[in-house]
């Protein structure tokens, strides 16, 4: 039986563009609402980021209402029903009730349909499948209004099932928990995500690597991470995951949340080469991936103990963020803190550290007289080594007085 609830107004519902999509699309007087996490969320009061709206109509006829209200229509999902509308820059994605035909673990071959249970009863957490009316009247076939409030994480009907139908639905459990869930992890959600652990070899790299992000960016991700590691659900996707300690001791130490960073303390202890084999792997983008093996295999050793001339040249070189993330991951590797004095220094010289940039280049050399070649070159690198061992300091003339005469 669904349940009612009713949702106090919101300001992106009363919003020109929200209500020019939802007159657009119900105009011919079908029952258009709400879906998913905007529904989720404003219960919740959290910020709303992306409006999801599901309407019985097929994706022809959305388009065609859309159009006649001249609102952009987009067809990015015609076999799975998914329009997307474009408002005065405001992007609303609308999708045609569905069911599941056939499911492999990865893909589903839906079927559109008029039944708002039937939608909702494909989705995979409860509190995931409720629906709002524009006028914020909420329905709740699943129980997900008291799970939301109970920050109880589950499945739809049975978790094995949901978790056959799409194997990615196994870390959204995990992420939901991260993100929504109290203390107690529902056991029968969890028991199912250890039986089907070895479906997440299975999924695309890109899909893991964007729910693993999620999942690392929750405020405090340790628990649902120890019952990963408890359940044996590393070992079908990120094997070299062994322990949870060093990045429980970095999150303490963090001066601001980053996945990626967060990702390297939670491979602490696997050896380099398997790690090196993550970005590729997990379809890391090119900035992604050359921070991560900066952080694997950095160029200076950076920690409460290194001397004030590498510690100057690894800021230049390599910059305060780095050697900021490599700082904490050291210390958070030998149980250090910021109650030291010299922590508290290094802190403050990278937080204090602003971009400096040698005065000399070539040219200025060859204004100068040298001529350009190989010995130019290593002129150019002695003299940025002895500016550097300077603290910067040597103007561009002492820079090429020194490479002249050296």
């Amino acid at each position: 039986m669904t349940e009612i609830y009713q949702l106090d107004s919101q300001p992106w519902m009363e919003e020109v563009e929200t209500r020019r999509v939802i007159d657009a699309l119900s105009k011919q007087g079908q029952d258009v609402r709400f879906v998913g996490g905007c529904v989720r969320d404003a219960l919740v009061g959290r910020e709303i980021k992306d409006i999801d709206i599901a309407t019985p109509d097929f994706p022809e006829k959305v388009i065609e209402l859309l159009e006649n209200a001249g609102i952009k229509a987009i067809p990015t999902g015609l076999d799975h029903g998914t329009i997307t509308a474009v408002c005065n820059h405001k992007v609303f994605e609308i999708t045609t009730l569905r069911l599941d035909v056939e499911t492999d673990g990865r893909h589903a071959t839906v079927a559109f349909t008029d039944n708002w249970v039937e939608d909702a009863a494909r989705r995979d957490l409860t509190m995931n499948a409720l629906s709002a009316s524009l006028d914020g009247k909420i329905y709740d076939p699943f129980g997900g209004v008291q799970d939301l409030r109970d920050k109880h994480i589950r499945f739809v009907g049975d978790a094995v099932t949901r978790i056959e139908e799409d194997a990615l639905r196994l870390l959204r459990f995990f992420r939901f928990q991260a993100w929504y869930g109290g203390s107690e992890i529902d056991p029968i959600g969890l028991e199912a995500t250890r039986q089907k652990a070895q479906m997440l070899g299975g999924l695309s790299a890109e899909r893991i690597h964007s729910e693993l992000m999620r999942l690392l960016a929750a405020p405090d991700p340790i628990p649902v991470l120890k019952a990963m590691l408890e359940n044996e659900i590393f070992p079908g996707f990120l094997p070299e995951v062994t322990r949870i300690d060093i990045l429980n001791a970095f999150i303490q130490l963090e001066g601001r949340c980053d996945p990626l960073v967060r990702l390297v303390a939670l491979l602490d202890g696997a050896p380099v080469p398997e790690k090196a084999s993550i970005p590729d792997r997990l379809r890391f983008s090119t900035a992604e991936k050359q921070h991560f093996l900066s952080l694997i295999n950095p160029d200076y050793d950076i920690n409460l103990s290194t001397e004030e001339p590498i510690f100057r040249e690894a800021l230049y070189r390599v910059g305060s963020g780095l050697v900021s993330d490599l700082l904490r991951l050291q210390m958070a590797r030998e149980g250090q803190n910021f109650e030291s004095k010299q922590a508290l220094d290094l802190s403050k010289r990278v937080e204090e550290w602003r971009p400096v940039f040698f005065p000399l280049q070539g040219r200025d050399l060859i204004k100068a007289g040298l001529k350009p070649g190989p010995q130019m070159g290593r002129r150019l690198k002695a003299t940025e080594e002895w500016w550097i061992e300077r603290a910067f300091t040597p103007s561009q003339q002492e820079c090429i007085t020194f490479a002249l005469e050296n």
